[in-house]
């Protein structure tokens, strides 16, 4: 019979071996035994890498592999790290004033010796005797010597290990000590516990947990498989923590069914609207029906498309609660947006007797009162507003529905303080809203707890927008000229800079001194006005009023036009420095143009070679850009968005993990949907997982 080789081991394994082997039973108490760090400065950078106990320190995972070198392959000038043998050490004394004895040790491997010198620790010649083990980080010199970097005792290499692991360090830790820790405590992989059932392992083809760790940290041919196995395990907790909060979120909590007959919302779609919907926002409003028809709180996630009508989805989840007798709100994020809101659903409603509201940081105290007086009292349906609408003093007669615009940047505690604006026991029906459109990548592993809409599909009518990339002073005198065109047709355009002021920390233009550059100089013939974060809250809404009513033909602007601001007669804009902007930042931006029945133009100043500029010009889809933009700056720096506290993934990294995402998901929801509380034996240790890395962010905890 053949012999067989354990996984993350190059060593066969013969029938009589297994038959003799001792049976081990994993004792995960011990991995909580403290770990023994030598020397102050050590313990002191164990404890600022979170490696207290042996079971943090066989969780500490290399981040790379140096190749193992011999003495006899090291060419001088080399770094590199050797396991080598100590056969001769002693100190020797420097004759230069201030400098510490040298330690010199003559050591070697099989394959010859050489001299290492270490500096500034004499102690090293009684630490490290004839016959010790070491691990040895350094640069080889001429003449057979080895500066060290860094050392550490270590045992014989495990069996099959290819490769030096490369630890993530610090200052009184190296990367050469922390391998030797590993290599001591080795036979603690032993007493890891397996949390994924049996039978999920066998059909996902998933090694055991403690074998997957120790092919991280000694073999990098078993790597991938290795990684893969841990990565999925970190995946399927997550999604079964999103499951479970999404579960437990409508547990012990009501909130208004909201079935009855629909002869508000549904005349007001049919006679009052003045467009047709489209395909995906009828779909979402059935989504969107269903669940508000149900006793427990929506919590759904409507992403579209840069003018794909999210606000008119919105609008008749908002009358729906209205036409029953309760109430609604809508809060954005910033004032001019807030407005944008409150001016487009009244525009919106023509005729319909629905009162509506508008409350923001400026709204004046009369004013205020008033609105508060009558949300407290039932007789003010709507309301629109910023984070104004969850202070302490407004109440709430009757919400039923909330719907959050850009919810993304909103925090936890602010939604949260919108959830308890809803009578005692009961939670609204929330409705969150984004124009940056998410990739499934990351609404699955982020927004996993929220059911999703998606509008995609944009109304008809709207024209295509055309997208280039211009750098040269030539292609910069065409784009004015392009601008002058379409001004004297009538149309308007605007100029986006990244800066509000010029300022001596960035190179780039501002806003302030290219209105004042502009109405001189190329656009001097129209009428150009600023709108930047710093104006105040009265002549935001000014400059706005005369850019939609046609007074002024161009706008300059800083990005506080990225969202809300809906011109149709606007057709060009031009993008200052917009290397300095993300790629979501830049498609809504260019959302501004194209919502009107023009061709749109718009031209982006910035260097031709950037991945981000060309992926622009190339899509006019913003899914599309959402999976470019992930691939280019990758799921860490796009998860900020969340806000949420679930933790990072420390081992799987989307979107390079998609694919394994997918599956994690699928079997997050079988197990979710046959033992939500994880009772059954085979779930028992994937429970203690979930409650051990998530905890209260799962909700209750999982097992008594």
């Amino acid at each position: 019979m053949p012999g067989v080789s354990a996984f993350a081991s190059s060593r066969p394994l013969h029938p009589g071996e297994l038959a003799d082997a001792p049976v081990r039973y994993p004792r995960p108490t011990r991995l909580a035994h403290q770990l023994c760090v030598d020397g102050a400065k050590s313990r002191a950078a164990a404890a600022t890498l979170g490696l207290q106990t042996v079971g943090d320190l066989l969780e500490h995972l290399p981040r790379d592999r140096r190749e193992a070198r011999c003495i006899g392959q090291l060419v001088a000038g080399e770094t590199a790290t050797v396991v080598v043998e100590v056969r001769v050490i002693a100190a020797r004394s420097v004759r230069r004033r201030g400098m510490r004895p040298l330690v010199e040790a003559t050591v070697a491997d099989a394959s010859g010796s050489m001299t290492a010198t270490f500096f500034n620790q004499p102690w090293l010649a009684q630490k490290y005797p004839a016959g010790t083990r070491l691990a040895l980080h350094g640069k080889y010199e001429t003449r057979n010597r080895f500066r060290v970097q860094g050392h550490a005792r270590t045992a014989e290499a495990t069996a099959g290990e290819t490769g030096v692991a490369h630890y993530p360090a610090t200052e009184g830790l190296t990367s050469t000590q922390i391998l030797a820790l590993v290599r001591a405590h080795a036979d603690a992989l032993q007493d890891v516990g397996e949390p994924l059932p049996a039978m999920l392992r066998v059909s996902e083809r998933l090694p055991e947990r403690r074998e997957a760790l120790a092919a991280l940290h000694f073999d990098a041919d078993d790597e991938h498989a290795a990684r893969r196995r841990l990565a999925f395990e970190e995946l399927l907790l997550a999604q079964l923590a999103l499951l479970r909060r999404r579960r437990l979120r409508g547990r012990g909590r009501s909130a208004p069914a909201l079935d009855g007959a629909p002869e508000r919302s549904r005349r007001w779609l049919t006679e009052l609207l003045p467009f047709a919907l489209t395909g995906d926002q009828r779909r979402a409003i059935e989504e969107i029906d269903a669940d508000l028809a149900r006793a427990r709180p929506m919590q759904r996630l409507l992403m579209g498309e840069v003018g794909s009508g999210k606000t008119v989805v919105a609008l008749h989840a908002l009358l729906r609660a209205v036409e029953q007798g309760h109430q609604g709100l809508m809060m954005a994020p910033t004032e001019v947006l807030a407005e944008q809101h409150f001016a487009t659903i009244q525009a919106l409603m023509p005729g319909e007797a629905v009162a509506i509201g508008l409350l923001t940081g400026s709204t004046p105290a009369r004013r205020r009162a008033d609105l508060l007086g009558k949300l407290a009292t039932g007789e003010l349906s709507l309301i629109v507003g910023t984070h104004a609408l969850i202070e302490d003093p407004v109440r709430f007669a009757a919400l039923a529905v909330a719907v959050i615009d850009e919810q993304h940047r909103f925090g936890v505690r602010q939604r949260a303080a919108l959830d308890a604006k809803a009578p005692a026991g009961q939670g609204p029906h929330m409705l969150h809203m984004t124009a940056t459109p998410i990739p499934r990548t990351l609404a699955l592993s982020h927004y996993g707890d929220l059911d999703f809409t998606v509008l995609a599909e944009l109304p008809r009518g709207r024209q295509p927008i055309q997208t280039f990339v211009c750098s040269t002073e030539r292609e910069r005198a065409r784009a004015y000229d392009r601008i002058r065109e379409e001004l004297r047709t009538g149309r308007q355009a605007f100029v986006v800079c990244p800066l509000v002021a010029e300022s001596e920390l960035m190179q780039a233009r501002a806003a302030t001194a290219e209105f004042e550059r502009l109405r001189g100089g190329e656009l001097r013939e129209f009428s150009v006005a600023l709108l930047h974060g710093q104006l105040s809250a009265h002549d935001k809404h000014d400059v706005m009023a005369r850019f939609a009513a046609g007074e002024a033909d161009v706008l300059v602007a800083t990005s506080v036009i990225e969202v809300g601001i809906d011109v149709p007669n606007a057709t060009v804009m031009l993008v200052e420095d917009a290397d300095h902007y993300g790629l979501s930042q830049l498609h809504q931006l260019r959302g501004r143009i194209g919502r009107g029945e023009h061709p749109s133009l718009c031209l982006l100043f910035g260097a031709k070679g950037s991945a981000r500029l060309r992926a622009l010009a190339r899509h006019s889809d913003g899914f599309a850009l959402a999976e470019v933009d992930l691939e280019l700056r990758g799921e860490g720096e796009l998860v900020g968005t969340r806000q949420s506290g679930m933790a990072q993934f420390r081992i799987a990294e989307l979107p390079r993990d998609r694919e394994l995402l997918e599956r994690a998901r699928l079997r997050a929801e079988a197990i979710d949907a046959a033992d939500p509380e994880l009772e059954l034996a085979e779930h028992a240790l994937l429970g203690d997982a979930l409650r051990g890395l998530y905890g209260a962010e799962a909700g209750a905890p999982i097992r008594a």
